[in-house]
């Protein structure tokens, strides 16, 4: 079977960079791990660098976190559904907010379950994903501030994740000041201003980074080492703590062209032959993957001879050209992967997980 590995070693030492890098910067920060879709083998190793606080947007994720670790403080990074309202306040410390009456539900089932749910109310700049918008905020907290068990820990932001709208000091400036705001306004300490994700680390490092905001969720440059706002690999940390592998299930010389009357694949789409390779051959081999696993855009091999040509729901084709490297039926193929990548695979239950 078709397996993805994580490297022990190449985490902790990403681990220790940002940490030493949030330490000297007065940051506190949560470790991402919703591209883990809650392996427990992977989590462990995870929790054992010595986080102290970790976000996901699933609650099954949460789950699996609390029961490796209870003391570990989670966090929910998206808007509650009603539907798991109880499962939240139960798994997570911390939520992230953007609707009143979702707030008032989690306020009376944390009053239910004796608890005292943390939130960190969401604020749109220009992203327009989650948040409310910045001229109802001061009415929004007056409601919140009224209700029992509820206690706001923080205002907070998303950039990039939808629109890809960046990052910067206007926008930082912006947050910290609606902390003040709040702060004055209704005498309440918002010990978090949470504007930071793995596409702004670049303006912590260039030392530009707005002093209120101190806390951040990162996820994908920990794992897979990128600067996110330049989308380029940052040059003192391991971009490779996953690997992903498939077995060559057949490998046969076959023509270029195929042959017969062409109709749509299973993606629906419709092909049409290049006539210009008739008679031409190649060697094809088939791997134990298919687009059930992971989309062919988001996975790339290793060997620069291998393109992917295409596949079905639990096969991708390979061309190997001449086959100069005499891969041979059971012989592995290593990939490299991006985040969508590596997500989806994560997520295959098809894919077997292992730690190096």
């Amino acid at each position: 079977m078709a397996y993805i590995t994580l490297n022990r070693d190449k985490l902790r030492k990403n681990y220790a960079y940002l940490n030493s890098v949030f330490n000297n910067h007065g940051i506190q920060w949560s470790i991402v791990t919703k591209m883990l879709c809650g392996n427990d083998l992977f989590l462990k190793e995870v929790l054992d660098l010595g986080i102290k606080q970790v976000s996901d947007s699933r609650v099954t994720n949460l789950k699996h976190i609390k029961k490796i670790d209870d003391n570990i403080e989670t966090v929910y990074i998206k808007p509650p559904s009603k539907r798991y309202i109880s499962s939240i306040v139960e798994f997570a410390d911390i939520s992230l907010n953007t609707e009143i009456e979702t707030i008032k539900l989690l306020s009376k089932e944390a009053k239910k379950q004796n608890k005292t749910h943390q939130i960190i109310i969401m604020i749109e700049l220009g992203e327009l994903r989650e948040g409310i918008m910045r001229e109802n905020i001061v009415g929004f907290y007056s409601k919140i501030f009224e209700l029992e068990n509820i206690r706001v820990v923080g205002i907070g932001t998303n950039l990039t994740c939808l629109n890809g709208v960046l990052p910067n000091q206007d926008k930082l400036i912006q947050l910290g000041l609606y902390k003040q705001l709040i702060e004055l306004k209704f005498g309440k300490k918002i010990p978090y201003v949470s504007g930071g994700s793995s596409v702004t680390i670049p303006l912590v490092l260039d030392n530009i980074l707005p002093k209120d905001v101190n806390h951040f969720r990162v996820g994908e440059t920990l794992f897979l080492g990128t600067d996110v706002y330049h989308n380029t690999p940052y040059d003192n940390m391991e971009h490779e703590v996953f690997s992903f592998y498939s077995r060559i299930i057949e490998l046969h010389e076959k023509p270029l062209v195929p042959s017969g009357k062409m109709g749509t694949n299973v993606s629906g789409e419709t092909n049409k032959a290049d006539e210009s390779h008739l008679g031409e051959r190649s060697f094809r081999a088939i791997i134990d993957l298919g687009m059930l696993d992971v989309d062919e855009n988001h996975i790339t091999p290793k060997d620069g001879s291998i393109e992917i040509i295409g596949g079905s729901s639990d096969m991708f084709v390979l061309d190997l050209k001449d086959n100069k490297e005499n891969y041979k039926v059971g012989d592995l193929i290593e990939f490299s992967t991006d985040y969508v990548g590596t997500l989806r695979l994560m997520n295959s239950k098809y894919i077997i997980k292992e730690v190096v």
